[in-house]
C-alpha cells in the first residue's frame, strides 16, 4: 500500500476540459471521497489514476513512484497495482466467487493452497460466509456482489483501491450496510482508497477526507466536518447537505439578516452572504421569541422533519427539527438561529 499524490492534473476531451489542474493528496492508509454532481469530472479523474486515460499535464504518483506525467512514459493499468471497483461490481458470470476473488492473483497461486487461503481471508475480511466461495454471481444480492468485487480488488494487495460509485445501484438500507462493511475492510488492511460519489451522506459518513469537485476543479478538500461546517463558498454549502443562504450585514463578530442577529465564526464587516444549516434554525412553537413566520410545508422523516417557513417579509427558510413534536402547514411559528454562522463576502468585494 502507498499514498496517492495528484499534482496539477489536466485532461480535456475536444474543447471540454473535464479535469482542470487538480491537486490532491491521499495519505497512506486513508480513505478519501471525491464528491460532485454528474458530469463534474470525478470519474475521469478516477480513470486517469487507474491508467485508463493519460493526463495532458500534471503528475500522478503512488508513494514516490510517478506513474504518469513529469516526462515519464505513462505506466499501463496492469502494472500500477490498482484495485478498481466499478459501479456494478462487474464480476465474471461464468466463475464462482472463489475464482472471481482469485482472478488477480499470480496464475500459479490461483489453484494452489496459497490461493485458497487468500480467498478465505478475503471472504472473512468483507464479512461473507466461507461457503459463499462456491456460489455464482447470479446467486448473490447486489450488496454481496459488491463485497466480492472489493475482495477481488484487495486480494493482490494493490497500492491503491479506486471505487467508482459502487453503492449507487443498491437500495438505501443495503447501501448503508455494504458501505460500512467496505469501510471496515479497507481499514483492516490499511488500504489507501479513493471513492467517487454524488451522494453527500455517503461522502461525509465514510471518508477521512472529502474533496468537492465542480466543473473539473477541486474547490475544497478537508475532513468531512470542516467541509460541512466551513464550506469554502456558498455553492459548496448548498451542495454538501442543505443550507439556508441569506444576505446580511456584518459588524465585527455579529451580523443581521432576515432571521435577526447571528454570531459569526470570524469577525468581518460589510455586506455578506450568511450560511446557516437548517438544524441551526430553532423553531419556537410557543411563539415566545424570534422572527415570526408561517409554516408552508412539513416533510416528516420519523426521527426528524424539515419545516419550510415563510417569514413575514417573504423570505423562505428551511428548518430541521426533531420529529417528536412538530408544527403543521399554516401554523405561526417563531425562528431564531443557534450556534455560529459562516459569512462570505460577495465576489469582487474586499
Amino acid at each position: 500500500m502507498s499514498s496517492l499524490t495528484i499534482t496539477g492534473v489536466t485532461k480535456s476531451f475536444g474543447s471540454t476540459r473535464a479535469v482542470d489542474d487538480v491537486t490532491l493528496h491521499v495519505p497512506h492508509g486513508s480513505f478519501t471521497t471525491v464528491l460532485g454532481p454528474s458530469g463534474c469530472g470525478k470519474t475521469t479523474l478516477l480513470r486517469l489514476i487507474a491508467g485508463f486515460l493519460v493526463p495532458e499535464a500534471g503528475t500522478i504518483a503512488f508513494g514516490s513512484t510517478v506513474v504518469a506525467g513529469d516526462g515519464v512514459r505513462s505506466m499501463p493499468p496492469q502494472t500500477r497495482r490498482v484495485g478498481y471497483v466499478p459501479q456494478e461490481g462487474a464480476l465474471f458470470p461464468h466463475l464462482d466467487v472463489a475464482a472471481n476473488i482469485a482472478f488477480g492473483l499470480p496464475r500459479e497461486a490461483r489453484g494452489a493452497q496459497e490461493g485458497r487461503d487468500r480467498v478465505a481471508e478475503m471472504l472473512d475480511l468483507v464479512e461473507l460466509p466461507a461457503d459463499f466461495r462456491h456460489r455464482r454471481p447470479d446467486e448473490l444480492s447486489g450488496g454481496q456482489q459488491q463485497r466480492v468485487a472489493l475482495a477481488r480488488s484487495l486480494a493482490p494487495q494493490p497500492a491503491v483501491v479506486l471505487l467508482d460509485e459502487p453503492f449507487s445501484s443498491l437500495d438505501a438500507s443495503l447501501r448503508g450496510s455494504t458501505s460500512r462493511a467496505v469501510r471496515r475492510a479497507l481499514e483492516a488492511t490499511n488500504t489507501t482508497a479513493l471513492l467517487v460519489t454524488h451522494d453527500q451522506n455517503e461522502a461525509l459518513s465514510l471518508a477521512d477526507q472529502v474533496a468537492v469537485m465542480r466543473a473539473g476543479r477541486l474547490v475544497q478538500s478537508a475532513p468531512p466536518s470542516e467541509v460541512y461546517l466551513s464550506p469554502t463558498d456558498p455553492q459548496v454549502a448548498e451542495f454538501v447537505g442543505r443550507a439556508v443562504v441569506l444576505p446580511g450585514t456584518a459588524t465585527d463578530a455579529r451580523a443581521t439578516c432576515a432571521l435577526g442577529e447571528v454570531v459569526l465564526t470570524e469577525p468581518t464587516t460589510g455586506p455578506v452572504a450568511l450560511m446557516i444549516r437548517p438544524e441551526q434554525v430553532y423553531v419556537d412553537l410557543a411563539h415566545e421569541e424570534g422572527v415570526r413566520g408561517t409554516v408552508e410545508e412539513v416533510s416528516y422523516y420519523g426521527h426528524d422533519c424539515a419545516v419550510q417557513v415563510s417569514l413575514d417579509d417573504g423570505t423562505s427558510v428551511l428548518a430541521r427539527m426533531a420529529g417528536v413534536r412538530h408544527p403543521v402547514a399554516g401554523d405561526t411559528v417563531h425562528l431564531r438561529v443557534t450556534g455560529l454562522v459562516r459569512a462570505y463576502h460577495p465576489a469582487g468585494s474586499p
